[in-house]
């Protein structure tokens, strides 16, 4: 696999922004045999949690009340205040990996999961929202110029942990799910109208209404791109 160029600067707000790391934390490591170093600074928060603390290989956020992604469609208000944690690549073509736990979610439409933020209008999210203690929403959102739309479906509220893998094939991905990290199941194929470029992925959590828990994340690993080429009827 070529080598992902992962580049970013993490921001610290003094004062507002208490993201502790240990000196041993920043290692993401391929299942090619390399290890990418990256230090915090190879990360970049797009706002900030309540709290972050990273120790060894988990990421601990807190998420802020009232907090959310989403654009225009149906419900006709645009919420762009969730914390995103991401790194930078030219890549085109790689998987992601990342294992999420949300034992702690309690309150409607909390979530956590990973995330490709390009900006307000274009970006795309696949995660478990709570619903109440019956059932969840284990889901996927993606926007497009400015118009978001979501595919889901209900799972038990009892679910309190879920892999996730994004995939890239140039401006194309893949999102799918796990729960034990070995096999996935796809949630979503889509296409990004601005994600052929330089593009920016990695994690969120975020809590739309009046709550907040500690969403902890664990596992995180890039891969060849475990999203092959199709190799059915030809393009057109």
């Amino acid at each position: 696999m070529k080598k992902l160029i992962i580049m970013g600067i993490f921001a610290v707000l003094s004062g507002l922004f208490p993201c502790q790391a240990n000196a041993d934390t920043n290692v993401v490591r391929s299942d090619k045999g390399f290890t990418t170093t990256l230090d915090i600074d190879n990360f970049k928060w797009t706002r900030q949690p309540e709290s972050c603390v990273i120790k060894g290989d988990t990421i601990e956020v807190v998420t802020k009340p009232c907090t959310d992604l989403w654009q225009r469609t149906y419900y006709h208000f645009r919420n762009d205040n969730a914390p995103v944690f991401q790194m930078e690549t030219e890549e085109k073509f790689f998987s992601f990996i990342v294992k999420t736990d949300f034992t702690e979610s309690h309150h409607r439409f909390d979530q956590c999961g990973i995330v490709l933020y390009l900006d307000s209008d274009n970006w795309l999210k696949g995660s478990v929202e709570y619903e109440n203690e019956e059932y969840q929403h284990l889901g996927s959102v993606v926007t497009n110029n400015g118009y978001s739309d979501w595919a889901t479906t209900a799972i038990p509220a009892q679910v309190k942990t879920m892999w996730y893998r994004l995939s890239r094939r140039e401006d194309d991905y893949c999102i799918e799910c796990s729960q034990d990290g070995v096999r996935f199941t796809q949630m979503r194929v889509c296409h990004m109208h601005h994600g052929g470029g330089k593009i920016r992925f990695g994690i969120y959590a975020c809590s739309p209404e009046q709550s907040s828990f500690k969403a902890i994340f664990t596992d995180m690993k890039l891969t060849e791109c475990a999203w092959k080429a199709h190799d059915g009827q030809q393009p057109d």
